[in-house]
């Protein structure tokens, strides 16, 4: 449950601050552009925004599907395993190898620092904070060191698992 929550909250963060989720004007529509699988993967505003490709209103929202909505889906299926087992680390410690369920707050810092690689450049935008060329370029880098970083945690904290003390 803890991941599950975990992730799907994380996603509509991810989308919502991408503009992809927004207020919509009621009632139901679907509109998918032409060409819509060639356009799929053209970078829409920077290195790992893509294009949006449909849109969906239902009632008082507007989705927006592009290959962010694949991104964010992977992204959100690894803060919510980083969360699933910094949770079993802290109700369970044993089974995880740890002498104290505090050690257990270790696996959830990649999970949080991901936030930034997500949405870094959306916030500054938003808050209209002027920042230097050098650091929107830092901003390309955040994403694939933030994958690694949550799949190096999730290998890490996964060997210790031992099933037999759960």
């Amino acid at each position: 449950m803890v991941v599950v929550g975990t992730a799907v909250g994380y996603l509509l963060i991810y989308l919502y601050a991408l503009g992809h989720i927004a207020p919509g004007l009621g009632g139901f529509d679907v509109t998918v552009v032409s060409g819509a699988l060639g356009k799929f993967f053209k970078p829409e505003l920077g290195p790992f925004s893509f294009t949006p490709v449909a849109r969906v209103s239902v009632g008082p929202v507007t989705y927006l599907f592009s290959l962010n909505t694949v991104l964010g889906l992977g992204l959100a299926g690894l803060v919510g395993m980083n969360l699933g087992l910094t949770y079993l680390a802290w109700r369970q410690p044993a089974a995880c190898g740890i002498g104290s369920s505090s050690s257990g707050f270790l696996a959830s810092i990649p999970a949080v620092l991901s936030g930034t690689a997500c949405c870094g450049p959306v916030v500054l935008i938003v808050l209209g904070i002027q920042a230097s060329g050098i650091i929107v370029t830092a901003f390309q880098f955040l994403l694939p060191i933030a994958v690694v970083l949550l799949l190096g945690s999730l290998v890490l904290v996964g060997r210790q698992i031992d099933p037999a003390r759960l």
